[in-house]
């Protein structure tokens, strides 16, 4: 098999396959779907792993060893003892240190032909977009639900393609979100359940070899995704039930009036995704003491109320949910309030406290009553129904 030589620069180089090149990646060339123009693909690609832990090793391993170019590692975390059951690339030696370093270190000895490049911090509304945009391809190996909001408004923002991965005790799921012409992760899961309903890993537990199923095919799906081959997961939510060893394929589709990747977002730019995924805690009060000018606690409300105080009442859940729980208010679902903006107040002064089940749909509706609905005195009402029954009154229901 012959590739042309070129100029031998830095971008030449990039453009052909050296002599070792073609010895290692033999296999792949003797695959007609990939070859040496798919090889050059891999190659030349860039893709970020969030997080180096359980996903993130097996995604970061083959990633490397199929000749991905160039790979970005963001973590902050250092290995623990804890770890190894399950993150294969470390081992008991490396306790207590980075490990991102170590990932480098070990992809590296796996395949010194390609570039490692670390973000030892914390993936936050403050970096995401200026990480994000160098990478044709982000692959998701996050263990909680802030990380994986942000990630996909990041993703949405910057109109990058996200490979999503995610595993408790013995279940798995996996999807790829192209955000531009298919549906994204908000489009599947539009809001995150309570936390109290959402154990981790730590918690909860995860069969060790589930983070290989998952993150093997989450590194599948992203070198489909650079050889521009075969069927992605895009509106489709794979669940692995790894106990019983059963597949399950899940089709779901564009919400055209999601909040973030609609044609007319509520979404605009990155928020606070801690306070997103949240703000159901019973005792938000006491963990946000700073909370914004422009939200009202369930206590201050009921005061407010009792105090015969005229306030106009917006809940923006489905009615099935009014139905099952309801602390009364006027009914728009968020999603039809563009277009029913009329039956709110017409004096844009006055005060507009928005409601949902925990108060994270409320949120983007008060931000864009102020932001683009030129509303000024607009309060969302933390923790919403969940805060209601869990220090207002227990006999509304939670759901």
């Amino acid at each position: 098999m012959k590739v042309k030589l070129i100029e031998n620069t830095e971008t030449a180089e990039k453009l052909q396959l050296s002599k070792d090149e073609l010895e290692r990646y033999s296999r792949h060339l003797n695959l007609s779907e990939v070859g040496i123009e798919g090889q050059l693909k891999l190659k030349n690609a860039k893709v970020l792993i969030i997080g180096a832990g359980g996903l993130g090793s097996p995604v970061s391993m083959y990633l490397a060893a199929a000749g991905v170019g160039t790979i970005g590692i963001i973590d902050d975390d250092i290995l623990s003892l804890s770890n190894l059951q399950r993150q294969i690339l470390f081992s008991a030696s490396d306790i207590g240190l980075l490990k991102t370093e170590l990932a480098k270190n070990r992809l590296n000895s796996i395949n010194p032909e390609i570039d490692i490049k670390l973000y030892n911090e914390k993936l936050t509304s403050d970096n995401a977009l200026s990480i994000f945009k160098d990478y044709d391809v982000i692959a998701d190996g996050s263990d909680n639900f802030s990380t994986r909001y942000l990630v996909n408004d990041a993703c949405v923002i910057l109109g990058k393609p996200f490979v999503y991965g995610s595993i408790l005790r013995f279940e798995g799921q996996v999807s790829f979100f192209e955000p531009v012409t298919g549906p994204c992760y908000r489009c599947l899961f539009p809001e995150p359940p309570d936390s109290k309903d959402a154990p981790n890993c730590a918690d909860a537990g995860v069969l060790g070899v589930l983070p290989g199923i998952v993150g093997t095919m989450q590194a599948n799906e992203v070198i489909k995704y650079i050889l521009g081959k075969g069927k992605l997961l895009k509106g489709s939510l794979l669940i692995i039930d790894a106990l019983n060893m059963k597949f399950l394929e899940v089709e779901f589709t564009k919400d055209n009036n999601c909040p973030v990747c609609s044609q007319e977002p509520l979404i605009k730019e990155l928020i606070d995704y801690e306070q997103f995924c949240n703000n159901s805690n019973n005792t938000i009060k006491e963990t946000m003491p700073e909370y914004h000018e422009w939200e009202i606690t369930v206590e201050e409300y009921k005061k407010r109320l009792d105090a015969g105080e005229k306030i106009f009442l917006l809940d923006v859940r489905e009615p099935y949910e009014s139905n099952v729980a309801s602390i009364g208010g006027v009914l728009i679902p968020m999603n039809e309030l563009p277009e029913r903006i009329n039956e709110l107040p017409k004096d844009k002064n006055s005060e507009i406290v928005v409601y949902c089940r925990t108060g994270s749909r409320s949120h983007h509706v008060t931000l864009y009553l102020k932001e683009n609905a030129g509303y000024t005195n607009v309060k969302n009402l933390l923790g919403g129904i969940y805060a209601w029954h869990d220090r207002i009154d227990p006999e509304i229901k939670k759901y």
